[in-house]
């Protein structure tokens, strides 16, 4: 396989604004009933798993937005459109406290394999969604499940978007070059998501174990810990209905006080580190597929 060449470097170093040495965003996915509708179409008359879908907006939504509101934080809340069409209210709260929407698909769907045409009026439905809800044209992007085709980011360019979060090779945000353009890259990455520790449904996902809400504070809590102390990015990826349930909140509201206590630390919207990234002049970041000798 060819070795490491220029189009593959490692990404620049970053500096922070105003002093800060690291950052940090909370981002929650308020998926829905839309992943389960989208791996299994005939959940739709299986009461438990809606009803374990709607307590995010119903109730995880509430009490998170209680808690950003306590702690004076913004954060950034990626919605497909079906769920801002189910849920405009919801939506529109999230809005009205000042947090910021972006792009998660239309029924969270699984773009693997998907066709350049298909994805493109994926990206359009929700795009369509979520200005008719919430008047918003969003700025961010985050795939399902984080998969990206070769053509997504140019689809992406395409259509004005600003960022993405959903790859996986850096500790800090780039820029993605996109033919003869770019889009700013805000990586995320499995450890920091609370799918992998929360997520359970019978014949649908998960393992079957789900997670003390100490030990995912507790993998967390280091990450956050090294990522401070290498000037790194922290991005966080809560589920409502995940996240949003009580002790798990608990949990969150305990990463927040280590947030906080960290000198230092920015912790705002992804809409904002991407902004701060652009203005960096960074140079573009390439990726050949890579191809065996």
């Amino acid at each position: 396989m060819t070795g490491l060449t220029d189009a593959t470097r490692p990404a620049d170093p970053i500096t922070w604004p105003d002093g800060h040495r690291a950052a940090a965003a909370l981002t929650f996915d308020l998926d829905a009933e839309a992943v389960m509708l989208t791996a299994d179409p005939a959940s739709a008359d299986r009461l438990m798993v809606m009803t374990h879908q709607a307590y995010g907006p119903l109730t995880g939504v509430p009490r998170i937005l209680a808690l950003l509101r306590r702690r004076g934080l913004r954060a950034t809340f990626f919605v497909p459109g079906f769920t801002a069409e189910r849920y405009p209210s919801v939506v529109a709260a999230i809005a009205g406290d000042g947090h910021e929407l972006a792009h998660h698909s239309y029924l969270h769907e699984s773009v693997r394999g998907m066709s350049r045409a298909a994805e493109a009026a994926m990206l359009d439905r929700g795009l369509d969604a979520l200005d008719k809800v919430a008047g918003v044209r969003p700025v961010g992007y985050r795939a399902p499940m984080w998969e990206m085709n070769r053509h997504t980011p140019e689809l992406l360019v395409e259509r004005g978007f600003e960022y993405d979060s959903s790859l996986m090779d850096c500790d800090v945000p780039y820029l993605l070059g996109v033919g003869e353009g770019d889009i700013v890259e805000v990586p995320p990455h499995w450890a920091l998501d609370d799918w992998e520790q929360y997520a359970y449904l019978p014949d649908l996902v998960g393992s079957g174990l789900i997670e003390s809400p100490a030990k995912a504070l507790e993998m967390w809590s280091w990450e956050l810990e090294a990522t401070h102390a290498e000037g790194a990015c922290f991005v966080l990826t809560c589920h409502p209905f995940l996240t949003g349930r009580p002790g798990r909140m608990r949990a969150l509201d305990r990463l927040i006080d280590l947030m906080t206590s960290l000198d230092g630390l920015w912790i705002t919207t992804l809409a904002d580190i991407a902004a701060h990234t652009r203005g960096l002049g960074l140079q573009p970041r390439h990726f050949p597929r890579p191809e065996i000798d």
